[in-house]
């Protein structure tokens, strides 16, 4: 085990990727002599050179449609988005030609290509550049999609998502890049549509994903200390496909649960979340789901407003205190 970053386990993964596989190769805006805006692609191009390590235009559409003609003939690349954002320009490309061409060809032609790309808010970047869209992308059958917390899920679930036959979207958060996890040395895939029991508990279910499932975490060990709540953490992982069992388990033993989604709470992938408790716990339940979402506005620049219009940590322990409440079990 080695104690390194989320961005640096994403570096690791790629490169082992790249030395097993000759088929993958990385394409996108400033991936190569500048090693990518967040510097997840430093030092490949120097090791695997320019073929592929592909430098490419501000064209977001061009070369994804580029990558996924590629997956086609049997190539594996992995697509860089400098932002989720970005990604809006190519969403033709990648929901309706990456995500329905094995259905529509009958599965005579498959797609085995990776779109990586970080998201989220809390960076002053402005509102088109601080979105949390990956629910455009979940909602969509044909695509996949991972959202990993730690640094070792970040390598294992970008291991298991290059070598996967289908397309699958990697979202990446902007302020777990610098966070730092053990993280295993040698090459372990993940499995894509697995969640993860992340902190076993008794009294109330957290579920969450990316960076908010970090932030269940941090709350759950403040709220064992400060009230003596044993919180059950669920980190989804995988927004499609949903691993809902895991879920429906956790409620089931704990008879209550709180969502945490840093995107906006009108249908967001909390009220898919809160939908799957309600039809598989309904008679569990001891209090109404609670949701913890951000503001339902255009994020802010100016950073007090910003703070204030992101979910926090101060959020989630109220809402489940506020749940424990309601169920008459917390003195």
């Amino acid at each position: 085990m080695s104690l390194i970053t989320y961005r640096q386990a994403l570096n690791d993964a790629l490169r082992s990727e790249m030395l097993r596989d000759e088929d993958v190769f990385l394409i996108g805006e400033e991936i190569g002599q500048f090693e990518g805006s967040y510097k997840i692609t430093a030092g490949l191009l120097a090791e695997f050179g320019p073929k592929r390590v592909r430098d490419t235009p501000i064209a977001e559409e061009g070369f994804t449609g580029a990558a996924t003609g590629a997956a086609m003939v049997g190539l594996r690349p992995v697509v860089e988005i400098m932002t989720i954002n970005f990604s809006l320009l190519a969403l033709d490309q990648i929901v309706n030609h990456a995500a329905k061409i094995y259905g529509m060809f009958g599965g005579q032609a498959r797609v085995p290509m990776v779109i990586r790309t970080p998201g989220g808010g809390g960076q002053q970047l402005g509102a088109t550049h601080s979105q949390n869209i990956e629910l455009f992308y979940a909602f969509v059958p044909g695509m996949k999609v991972v959202a990993p917390s730690s640094p070792a899920d970040a390598k294992a679930l970008m291991l298991a998502a290059i070598r996967d036959d289908d397309p699958v979207l990697v979202l990446e958060n902007l302020s777990l890049y610098n966070t730092k996890g053990e993280v295993p040395d040698e090459d372990v895939p993940g499995e894509i549509g697995r969640a993860k029991v992340t902190r076993e508990g008794s009294d109330i279910t957290v579920v969450a994903y990316s960076r908010m499932a970090a932030v269940a975490l941090e709350i759950a060990g403040k709220l064992a200390e400060s009230d003596g709540i044993d919180v059950e953490v669920v980190d989804l992982r995988s927004l499609r496909p949903l691993d809902r069992d895991t879920v429906i388990a956790s409620v089931k033993k704990t008879n209550c649960a709180v969502v945490l989604e840093d995107d906006w709470l009108t249908y967001g992938i909390g009220a898919e979340i809160a939908a799957t408790i309600s039809d598989g716990a309904f008679d569990w339940l001891d209090a109404p789901v609670r949701r913890v979402a951000m503001a339902e506005v255009p994020l802010p620049y100016a950073k007090p407003l910003e703070t204030a219009a992101l979910p926090s940590a101060d959020d989630a322990i109220t809402a489940v205190r506020e749940t424990l409440d309601a169920t008459a079990r917390r003195r």
